[in-house]
This record gives structure tokens, C-alpha cells and sequence, in this order.
């Protein structure tokens, strides 16, 4: 699953704008009134402006082997968000690491690096935002959201159950559903909200555009 185009609400959109622009160095065009778009590698990440906004979980891939040096570069600009005392987080039954911090408006976005996906680079910097690898989706109903992604694109399940936990997707793409009424987001234990967001990706190149508000999800 590859996510091409992904719509998040803020309550800060100046300082938003200002911390991806400017902190983390991307792309920002089609900047209006009431909201402005991220160029993340093939991905296009759209803030909204919205007074009730809760905050988000997301993933952008990097390329292997580049978690240390996207730690460091990262370090340079905004406070590490730890696991505990390790700045590094290890999914090894995934092949994958991952760094995380907040952005201006206290989302947890991860960097993760997968040993069997892209190319290898040297160095580290703003370039190597590869692409939107994850969405967080909390629900109080992880198998039925399971299934409307399961039975509606055939996205199968990558690890977890159906109660607590289930990503589902592929190395490539995947929302990562939890119950949130008994999980929490990794690594700070911050609640997590059902904030409503507008997604659009691509399964073996057809492409869907699906909306999740008031926990329910929808094709659009």
C-alpha cells in the first residue's frame, strides 16, 4: 500500500506551516487561508485548520540504515521522543528502527528505516523523507475497522489482533490500529484521540481515497 495524499487537522496551522517549512527544511505549496500542503517525498501530507483538532500519529520512511545519522540530524532541530532512555526504537520482527518527535502541534511523527525497503543512502537531511509510511487510526473498534480496510482493498493484516492492536498493510504502507481505550501511542504513552483525517493510496495501482471521522470510516 502506498500513501500518496493524507489530510490532518491542526489548531496551530501558522506554527505548523512554520515547523515543516523551516525546522525541518521541505516543501510547502498551495499555501491558503485555511490550510497548506507538505511535500514528503512521493507523499503529499495537507494541514487543515480546525479550533478542535486532537493530535495524530505518523510514520515517514527513510532509507536504511539511517536511523543514527536522521537521529542526529534531528537533534540539530527538535527534542528526541524517548523510549524510556533509548532514542531508538527496535521492531525487529519488522526489520525496522525508528526516531521519533513532535511537530508543532504535538503529533508524534516517527522516522523509520526498513533493512528490505529502498535504496541505501550517505548522510542525512530533509531529502531523505522518503514518504508517508504509516497512519495512526484509534478507534474503540479495531476489528471492524480491520475489515472495512480488509474486505474493501484486500489490505491484510501485518501484525498484532483484532482488540488492542493490528497493523494492517505492508512494508510499503500501513495504518496502524489500536484501541484506544486500552493502548496508548509509543514511545510517550500519549492518549490516543480518533481525530478524523482524509487518506488517499494505492494498492497494485488503484488508487482509494477513504475518510475517518467520528470513528467511523468511509469511502469518498
Amino acid at each position: 500500500m502506498k500513501i500518496e495524499f493524507l489530510t490532518l487537522y491542526t489548531s496551530r496551522l501558522k506554527e505548523q506551516q512554520d515547523f515543516y517549512e523551516d525546522v525541518l527544511g521541505l516543501p510547502v505549496k498551495n499555501v491558503k487561508d485555511g490550510s497548506f500542503q507538505v511535500e514528503i517525498g512521493y507523499s503529499l501530507l495537507e494541514f487543515r485548520q480546525q479550533d478542535s483538532a486532537t493530535p495524530y500519529h505518523f510514520a515517514v520512511h527513510i532509507p536504511p540504515k539511517q536511523v543514527e545519522p536522521a537521529r542526529d540530524w534531528l537533534k540539530e532541530r527538535v527534542e528526541i521522543l524517548k523510549d524510556e532512555e533509548n532514542e531508538i526504537v527496535e521492531f525487529l520482527a519488522w526489520k525496522a528502527r525508528s526516531v521519533y518527535f513532535y511537530d508543532a502541534d504535538k503529533n508524534i511523527v516517527e522516522l523509520i528505516s526498513r533493512e528490505d525497503l529502498f535504496s541505501a543512502a550517505e548522510g542525512f537531511s530533509e531529502a531523505n523523507f522518503l514518504g508517508i509510511s504509516e497512519m495512526g487510526l484509534a478507534t474503540a473498534e479495531v476489528e471492524e475497522k480491520f475489515r472495512f480496510l480488509n474486505d474493501r482493498f484486500g489490505l491484510q493484516k501485518f501484525s498484532g489482533d483484532y482488540s488492542r492492536f493490528c497493523a494492517t498493510g505492508d512494508d510499503e504502507g500501513l495504518f496502524i490500529i489500536i484501541n484506544k481505550e486500552i493502548k496508548d501511542w509509543i514511545p510517550t504513552g500519549d492518549a490516543a484521540f480518533a481525530s478524523p483525517f482524509e487518506i488517499e493510496f494505492s494498492v497494485k495501482g488503484a488508487s482509494s481515497r477513504i475518510a475517518f471521522y467520528n470513528d467511523r470510516l468511509e469511502s469518498i
